[in-house]
């Protein structure tokens, strides 16, 4: 059965104040100015390459409103909880450095309701939506093809890193590739030990990991260890910033929550805490963007 499922970046939010009492003297509350916004919004739809059967994603595309000309632009994946506001809290700061992005929904293609029972068996079965929306960015007016990089959290932040070597990369358009991935807590221990999730032979593309020290999928020294074990030729394309103290998704800012997964505990199952850091998020929200803004030559 499908799950109907209201996106964030889809519902929209007002508010109402009522003013009563005042006194005569006082003078009425002076109008906000009007603010320009940051991007224009609007809902698409691509097809995923190289699936089984067709499938269209759907996504949100966001073009700066201050854009001269074409514009870099980043693919945002969204981890196995699916579409939520650490999505809109990154791109918010990528628009602001005139990056488009293009959010996308996974789960509603599939009609998954997404966590560890609703989402697919491995992340390279939606590797497709990738290079679909690679493709679907590519063709864009307002889009430089050639400054195109992903990102995403979790789940999506494995994509964003298996995007990056040759053997997954083979699946988008001939010519097409990513020319950054900023891949945020994205389970370290299952690279080269899980099949399916081969880390090495990368494409040349800088890669930038952000993960937390008390990220309970990992041990605190999972991704280093992953780092020291590439090729120097591939380590030289990896950067890695670990945060003290940070759980995984410290960048969903609603409260702490508690999931199971067994992916978690470096494959041994169990729970996963998930608290919310806005200093990290903050920090890393920053990070990510400068090191697009490097890679797009910004």
């Amino acid at each position: 059965m499908k799950k109907s499922v209201v996106r964030p970046w889809i519902a929209s939010l007002s508010l109402a104040a009522v003013l009563s009492g005042c006194p005569q003297q006082e003078e009425p509350p002076k109008a906000d100015p009007v603010q320009t916004p940051v991007a224009r919004h609007s809902y698409v739809s691509f097809a995923a390459l190289g699936t089984p059967t067709p499938l269209q994603v759907a996504g949100r595309l966001s073009v700066p409103t201050n854009a001269q000309g074409k514009v870099p632009a980043v693919v945002i994946a969204h981890g196995s909880g699916g579409v939520d506001t650490r999505g809109s809290f990154h791109a918010q700061a990528l628009h602001e450095a005139g990056i488009a992005t293009l959010e996308i929904d996974m789960w509603a293609a599939r009609g998954l309701s997404g966590g560890a029972e609703g989402r697919p068996r491995a992340v390279a079965e939606t590797l497709p939506d990738a290079w679909g929306a690679l493709k679907y960015l590519s063709a864009h007016p307002s889009i430089d093809a050639s400054r195109i990089g992903i990102m995403g959290f979790s789940w999506g932040g494995l994509m964003s890193m298996l995007s990056a070597t040759r053997k997954y990369a083979a699946g988008a358009e001939p010519g097409q590739r990513f020319v950054a991935h900023a891949p945020f807590y994205p389970v370290c221990w299952a690279y080269n030990h899980v099949p399916s999730y081969e880390f090495g032979e990368l494409t040349g593309s800088p890669i930038f990991i952000q993960a937390g020290e008390a990220d309970q999928y990992d041990d605190p020294d999972s991704c280093q260890r992953l780092v020291d074990s590439l090729s120097p030729a591939d380590r030289a394309n990896v950067s890695l910033t670990v945060y003290p103290g940070a759980t995984h998704g410290w960048d969903r800012l609603e409260p702490a929550i508690q999931i199971t997964d067994p992916y978690s505990h470096t494959g041994k199952g169990g729970q996963v805490d998930i608290a919310p850091s806005p200093e990290t998020a903050e920090t890393s929200r920053r990070a990510m963007v400068d090191f697009f803004r490097r890679s797009f030559g910004l």
